[in-house]
C-alpha cells in the first residue's frame, strides 16, 4: 500500500468536510421543496432558472461545449425528484434517486466500457430488491405515482451521472468539462418546466404578503444554495478525496433529508420504505468500501 504523502491527510480530510458540508446543502431540497407553496413543476423550474443563472454568473461554463443528451438527462432528473418529493414523502423521493448507482453500475459497461463486476450485479439486485418495497401494501394514487416518478428520477440520476462523466473524461481532443452540460440541463429543466406552471407562479406571487416574499427566499435557497454553492463545494473537495471516499460522505443526503422534513414538516415515512431505503443505501455503502479497499 501506497505510504500518503506528507500533509495528505489533512488535505483529505478538509476534502472530506467540504463534500459534507455539499451533502448537508443537498439534504435541505426535501424541506424546502416541501415548504414551497406551488407545484412540483413550478418549483423545479424556478429552481433551475436560479440555478442556472448561479453557474452562469459564477462558474461561467462554454455552452457551446454542452451535450444534448447529457442536458436532456439532467433535465429529467431535476423534474422528476421535485415532482416526486411533492407528490409522495420526502424519504420515499430521496431512496428511490439513490438507486441511481445501480443503473451506473449496470449501464457503464455499454455507454463507457467499464467491466461489471459480479459486487456489482449484487447491488444491483439488491438495489432493485429495495426499490420494489416502496410499491408493497396499501400506497394512496397520489404516493403511487409519486413513487413511480421517483424510481424514474433514479434511473435519471444513473443516466445523469454516466453522462456527465463521460462529458469530464472529455476525448482524445482535449479534456473535458461537464459544467456545460450540467448548466444546459437546468436551462432546459426551466424551459419545460415553466412554461406549464406559470398560472401556479403567479398566483403565488399575487398572495397576501409575507408569502411571496418566503416563497421567494424559498425559491433561492434552493436555487443558489442547495444546489449552486453545495456544488462547489462537492467540486473542491474532489480534488482532495478520491472518488469512493467522496460517494461514502455524500450518503449523509438521503440520511439527513427525511430527518430535516420530520422536523420542519412532521412527515414521516411508512414502515416499507425505511425498509426499501435500508436496503438500497446498504447496497450503495457496501458497493462503496469495496471500490475504498480496492
Amino acid at each position: 500500500m501506497n505510504q500518503a504523502q506528507p500533509g495528505s491527510r489533512a488535505a483529505e480530510r478538509r476534502g472530506a468536510l467540504l463534500i459534507a458540508g455539499a451533502a448537508l446543502l443537498w439534504s435541505t431540497g426535501g424541506l424546502f421543496i416541501k415548504l414551497a407553496p406551488m407545484p412540483g413543476l413550478a418549483v423545479a423550474g424556478a429552481r433551475s432558472a436560479i440555478t442556472a443563472l448561479f453557474y452562469l454568473a459564477v462558474l461561467r461554463p462554454d455552452l457551446r461545449k454542452a451535450r444534448l443528451t447529457t442536458a436532456l438527462a439532467y433535465a429529467a432528473m431535476i423534474l422528476s425528484f421535485v415532482c416526486a418529493t411533492k407528490l409522495t414523502t420526502s424519504a420515499n423521493a430521496i431512496f428511490l434517486q439513490y438507486t441511481g448507482p445501480a443503473y451506473v453500475l449496470l449501464l457503464s459497461p455499454w455507454l463507457l466500457g467499464e467491466k461489471l463486476r459480479p459486487r456489482d450485479v449484487l447491488t444491483i439486485l439488491l438495489s432493485l430488491g429495495g426499490l420494489s418495497l416502496f410499491f408493497v401494501g396499501k400506497v394512496e394514487s397520489g404516493h403511487a405515482f409519486g413513487n413511480a416518478l421517483g424510481a424514474a428520477s433514479g434511473l435519471f440520476f444513473g443516466l445523469s451521472v454516466l453522462l456527465l462523466r463521460r462529458d469530464a473524461r472529455g476525448s482524445t481532443a482535449g479534456p473535458g468539462d461537464a459544467i456545460p452540460s450540467a448548466a444546459l440541463g437546468n436551462l432546459l429543466a426551466a424551459a419545460i418546466a415553466l412554461p406549464l406552471s406559470l398560472g401556479a407562479l403567479q398566483q403565488t406571487f399575487s398572495a397576501p404578503a409575507p408569502a411571496p416574499a418566503l416563497a421567494l427566499a424559498g425559491l433561492l435557497w434552493l436555487g443558489v444554495v442547495q444546489m449552486g454553492c453545495a456544488y462547489l463545494l462537492f467540486a473542491r473537495g474532489l480534488t482532495r478525496v478520491p472518488a469512493a471516499e467522496a460517494s461514502l460522505v455524500s450518503m449523509l443526503e438521503p440520511l439527513l433529508n427525511p430527518l430535516w422534513v420530520l422536523l420542519g414538516t412532521g412527515e414521516r415515512p411508512g414502515g416499507w420504505a425505511l425498509c426499501g431505503g435500508a436496503v438500497v443505501l446498504s447496497a450503495v455503502l457496501l458497493r462503496t468500501l469495496g471500490d475504498r479497499e480496492a
